[in-house]
């Protein structure tokens, strides 16, 4: 079975030993409030009843912002962690939808089966399985391959089954209680459901209520007290916390921010576990996110080898003055020391 991404283990490798000048950029959670709110991130705690959507535009209203996005659907009567990305964040949702979710279900069973049985026939689901999305889902309904990577907590209380389940982006849990009431015979579906788990973010991830981040903006405006506005609103690269990662050299961040491909000697350090097509974040010594790109050498090759590319710029995040332009060329094509 594969394992949760959110507990995929990787070393970091020190490809050469440099620091950063303390002349330009800065450790994210030391951003100014006002570029700190542009590069931020919203672990909200979804209320029953709005869709995901109407909650998004209420964060843009609280804030006075123009633009955010959230990271993965969650139905209006499913509560929990939802994810939000402000204004230049939301560059890295695309990233961010690729990581695991975690949910805890209330299924309600047709007829009477035996708790054995149920727990039973559910472990059987862990793995890859194929799914179809329901009747009320907004992508297309093709069969498809997901995840279940864990089912766990059962409890059971006459035809109700509590459980919590680990499982792949895209995975419809609706339509997993159905399948699972399928094979048990009488049939069942999901009466309950609340997200504990979107990527890095969790119940314990600073988790906070519309009514939180109100109140934290609020005491911002009128008393210019940001201490509670810090604690509701997280820096960007927060949700790129289980991506894998190449932190890059100073003289390498423009280039990158310009598109430039990611060549190894700007490389200073990276982690483990990168293979060839992997979504990777460059970032710089700072911890600033820069970009997003796809890996183009696995770690070992970065590891073994001194010139090539390693990775190729897809999304820049970074503003494209943060770090001086060392590079001359009208056309970049990699970056390099």
């Amino acid at each position: 079975m594969d394992t949760p991404p959110w507990n995929i283990q990787r070393d970091l490798i020190v490809k050469i030993d440099e620091s950063s000048s303390p002349s330009y950029g800065c450790s994210p959670d030391s951003r100014p409030i006002r570029e700190h709110l542009k590069y931020g991130m919203i672990n909200l705690d979804k209320p029953s009843g709005p869709s995901s959507h109407e909650v998004t535009a209420w964060v843009k209203k609280i804030l006075g912002i123009d633009h955010a996005g959230h990271g993965g659907t969650l139905d209006p009567k499913v509560t929990g962690v939802l994810p939000i990305a402000l204004d230049e964040a939301t560059k890295v949702v695309s990233a961010l939808l690729l990581s695991g979710k975690e949910y805890v279900c209330i299924m309600h069973l047709h007829g009477d089966v035996s708790p054995d049985k149920v727990q039973v026939v559910m472990n059987e689901f862990c793995g890859e399985i194929l799914q179809r999305p329901p009747l009320r889902s907004s992508v297309q309904r093709n069969i498809r391959l997901r995840k279940i990577y864990s089912l766990t907590d059962f409890e059971f209380s006459e035809r109700r089954v509590l459980f919590r389940v680990g499982c792949q982006a895209g995975t419809y849990i609706r339509k997993l209680c159905y399948d699972i009431g399928q094979v048990l015979g009488p049939g069942a579906h999901m009466e309950e459901l609340r997200r504990t788990r979107a990527g890095p973010f969790t119940e314990d991830t600073n988790l906070v209520s519309l009514y939180e981040l109100k109140d934290g903006y609020d005491q911002y405006v009128e008393k210019n007290d940001e201490s509670t506005l810090r604690k509701t609103v997280m820096p960007v690269e927060k949700a790129l916390e289980l991506l894998p990662k190449i932190y890059v050299r100073d003289s390498a961040v423009s280039s990158i921010c310009h598109g430039a491909k990611l060549a190894i000697p700007g490389i200073v350090r990276f982690e483990t576990g990168i293979n060839v097509r992997d979504v990777v974040g460059f970032f710089s010594l700072k911890g600033e996110i820069i970009a997003l790109g796809r890996a183009t050498m696995s770690s070992e090759d970065i590891t073994r080898n001194e010139h090539g590319i390693a990775a190729n710029t897809e999304r820049v995040v970074m503003d494209l003055n943060k770090y001086p332009r060392t590079w001359v060329s009208h056309k970049i094509g990699s970056v390099r020391a």
